[in-house]
C-alpha cells in the first residue's frame, strides 16, 4: 500500500536528531522498567501520583495523532475552517477538570464503566465496557496504526506494512513494560517536540506565503458551496450538506463533551493525578495546549492550499504539482498537504525535528490507546469475573490484553483498507453516533441525583440501537426515500447527533419518572447535591484564583476565535 509521492530527503543532521529522540525514549522507558509495578494501580494509573504537567502533556499528546497531521491538515487544504469546530471545542477539558474531577476522584474508580456501575447499575457498566472496547479496536487503534503507516510511507518511503508494524511493536513494547508511567513520561518528551516541529512549519509557511492576510485573502476567495461561504467561513449556511452551522456547532460540542469528559482514553490521564488540584490543573494545561491544533495542523493545510494558488512561488509550483491543483481551484490530494510542506519548506536538521514530532504524535496516541484498552479489559471484565485475582496477576493480564488489542487492531486494518477515501468520514460518523447516549448518561448522572439506574441503562441501550441502525443504513445506502431513510441516512450526520442527544436526554427523563430513584447511599459523593461537608471542603481547597483566571483566559480565546472566523 505504498503511495507514489515525492519522498522527504533527509541529511545526516536529520538522522542524528531522530537518533537522539529514540535514545531519549529508550532511556525513559528503561528508567520506568527498573521500578517494579506491583499493583494494577501502579501499572494503569501510575500509582495515582501524576503531576499537572504530566497530565496535561499526556492529554494533548494522546489526542494528537496521525489523523491530525494528515487528516486535519488535509481538511484545512480542502474544506478550510469548517472542521475547526471539533478542535476548538477542546475548552470542554475545563468541564472535566472543574465539574467531573471531584466526582471521579471521590469514587476512586479506575475506569468510566466502573463509575457508571456505582452511579447506575452493573448493566450500564457492562454496556459501556464492551462498547468502548469495540470502538477502540475497530476505530482508534486500527485507524491510528493505518494512518501512521500511511504517514511514514508518504514521508520516508517506508513500505506501509513495515512502517505500521514497526510503529505497533515499538509502541507496544514500552507500553507493556511501563504501563501508564511510560505513557506519561514519554508524553512529556514528545509534546514539546511535536509543538516545536509544527510551529516551525506554521512560521516558515506563512513567511513563504507573505503573511497571515495573504492566506486569508486567497482562502477567503475560494467558495465551498453555493450559499456564499468560503474556506475561511467557520459557521456555514444551515443548508450546507457537509457542515451546517447547527450540526457543526452543537454536534461538535456533544462529541467534545463525550470525548473530553467521559472517554476512558482521556479521563484515565486525569485519574492518575495524585489529588484534585493536580488533576484540575492538568486539565487547564491540556486545554491551553488544545487551543493550538487549529493553528499547528489545520491552518498549515490552508497555507498549503494558498501556496498552490501562487504560481510565482517555486514552493507553490511544487505543492500544486504534488497536491494536484484542479481547474476549479480544489485539490486532488489534500491529505498530502502536511508532508509536502515538510518536504518543500524545511531546511536540513529541522526536517528531523518534524519527523520526530510526527513519530511522537503517532506513538503517544497508540500508547494511550493500548493502555486504556488493556485497563478496560482487566478491570471491567477480568477482575469482575475473578475478583480475588492477586494484583501482580492483574498487571500480567493487563500486559497480555495490550498485546491482544494490538493484534486485533492490526488485523482490522485489512477490513478498513477497503473503505478508501471514506475512512475519515466513517470515523467521524461513528463518533457522532457513539457520543450522544454516553454524553446524556454521564451529564444527567452527575447533574441530577434523581436520575434512576434504569434510566441510565435504557438510555445506553437506546443509543446503541439508534446509532447502529444509522450506521448500517448509511453503509447499505438504500435508494428509497421515506421518513426512515431521511432520518437514518439522508439527514446530515452531525444534525442527527444533535437530535439523538436530545432524544436520549428526554428518554432518560421519562424513564426516571417511572422507575425507582437511586438510594442516597448509592449516589453519595457521585453527583451534585450529595457531597458531604468534608468532600466539599476538599474540593474547595483544591483550587485558587489563578485556576479561575487561566480558565477564563481559555474561554476568552475560544470566544475570540469564533468571533474572528464567524
Amino acid at each position: 500500500m505504498d503511495l507514489n509521492l515525492n519522498r522527504i530527503t533527509l541529511e545526516s543532521w536529520d538522522w542524528i536528531v531522530i537518533a537522539v529522540f529514540f535514545a531519549a525514549m529508550v532511556w525513559i522507558v528503561w528508567d520506568v522498567f527498573r521500578k517494579k509495578k506491583e499493583t494494577s494501580g501502579d501499572y494503569f494509573l501510575s500509582g495515582r501520583a501524576a503531576t499537572w504537567i504530566a497530565i496535561g502533556a499526556s492529554i494533548f499528546a494522546s489526542n494528537i495523532g496521525s489523523e491530525h497531521l494528515i487528516g486535519l491538515a488535509g481538511t484545512g487544504a480542502s474544506a478550510g475552517m469548517a472542521q475547526a469546530h471539533w478542535e476548538i471545542q477542546g475548552w470542554m477539558i475545563l468541564i472535566l477538570g472543574w465539574v467531573f474531577v471531584p466526582f471521579y476522584q471521590r469514587s476512586m474508580v479506575y475506569t468510566m464503566p466502573e463509575f457508571l456501575e456505582k452511579r447506575y447499575n452493573k448493566e450500564s457498566r457492562g454496556i459501556l465496557t464492551y462498547l468502548s472496547l469495540a470502538s477502540y479496536v475497530l476505530t482508534k487503534v486500527s485507524v491510528t496504526v493505518m494512518a501512521g503507516g500511511l504517514a511514514l510511507n508518504a514521508l520516508l518511503g517506508i513500505n506501509f506494512w513495515v512502517a505500521a508494524l514497526a510503529l505497533v511493536v515499538i509502541t507496544a513494547v514500552y507500553t507493556v513494560i511501563g504501563g501508564m508511567e511510560s505513557v506519561l513520561k514519554t508524553s512529556v518528551l514528545q509534546t514539546p517536540i511535536l509543538l516545536l516541529g509544527s510551529l516551525v512549519i506554521l512560521w516558515i509557511g506563512l513567511k513563504e506565503l507573505g503573511g497571515w492576510h495573504a492566506m486569508m485573502d486567497i482562502c477567503g476567495s475560494q467558495p465551498v458551496n453555493e450559499y456564499g461561504d468560503s474556506m475561511t467561513t467557520l459557521m456555514r449556511a444551515g443548508k450546507d450538506t457537509e457542515f451546517p452551522w447547527y450540526g457543526a456547532l452543537f454536534g461538535s460540542a456533544i462529541i467534545g463533551f463525550w470525548y473530553w469528559c467521559t472517554d476512558q482514553f482521556i479521563v484515565q490521564r486525569v485519574l492518575s493525578g495524585k489529588d484534585q488540584r493536580e488533576a484540575r490543573r492538568g486539565t487547564i494545561f491540556g486545554a491551553y495546549l488544545k487551543l493550538l491544533p487549529v493553528f499547528l495542523f489545520l491552518i498549515p493545510g490552508m497555507i498549503a492550499f494558498a501556496l498552490t494558488k501562487t504560481p510565482d512561488s517555486t514552493t507553490g509550483q511544487a505543492l500544486a504539482s504534488a497536491l494536484g491543483l484542479r481547474a476549479d481551484g480544489t485539490l486532488a490530494n489534500p491529505d498530502l498537504a502536511f508532508p509536502m510542506l515538510v518536504n518543500t519548506l524545511l531546511p536540513v536538521g529541522l526536517k528531523g525535528v518534524v519527523i520526530c514530532g510526527i513519530l511522537a504524535a503517532l506513538m503517544s496516541s497508540l500508547a494511550s490507546l493500548y493502555n486504556s484498552s488493556a485497563m478496560l479489559y482487566t478491570i471491567d471484565i477480568y477482575k469482575r469475573r475473578h475478583p480475588e485475582t492477586p494484583e501482580k496477576k492483574l498487571v500480567r493480564i493487563g500486559r497480555i490484553a495490550t498485546v491482544i488489542v494490538v493484534v486485533l487492531g492490526v488485523l482490522w486494518i485489512l477490513v478498513i483498507q477497503r473503505m478508501g477515501k471514506s475512512l475519515y468520514n466513517y470515523i467521524q460518523s461513528v463518533q457522532s453516533l457513539l457520543a450522544p447516549a454516553i454524553a446524556a448518561v454521564f451529564l444527567l448522572g452527575v447533574c441530577w441525583k434523581r436520575t434512576s439506574p434504569k434510566a441510565g441503562m435504557w438510555t445506553l441501550v437506546a443509543g446503541l440501537v439508534l446509532g447502529l441502525t444509522r450506521l448500517v443504513t448509511m453503509i447499505v445506502n438504500p435508494s428509497a426515500h421515506n421518513p426512515f431513510t431521511f432520518v437514518f441516512n439522508e439527514m446530515n450526520v452531525y444534525a442527527f447527533c444533535v437530535w439523538m442527544f436530545l432524544f436520549c436526554v428526554a428518554l432518560a427523563f421519562v424513564v426516571t419518572l417511572f422507575t425507582p430513584r437511586p438510594s442516597d447511599e448509592q449516589v453519595e459523593g457521585l453527583c451534585f447535591g450529595t457531597a458531604t461537608d468534608e468532600q466539599k471542603a476538599a474540593t474547595r481547597a483544591s483550587w485558587g484564583v489563578w485556576d479561575i483566571v487561566h480558565s477564563c483566559i481559555i474561554l476568552a480565546v475560544t470566544i475570540a476565535f469564533y468571533i474572528y472566523f464567524w
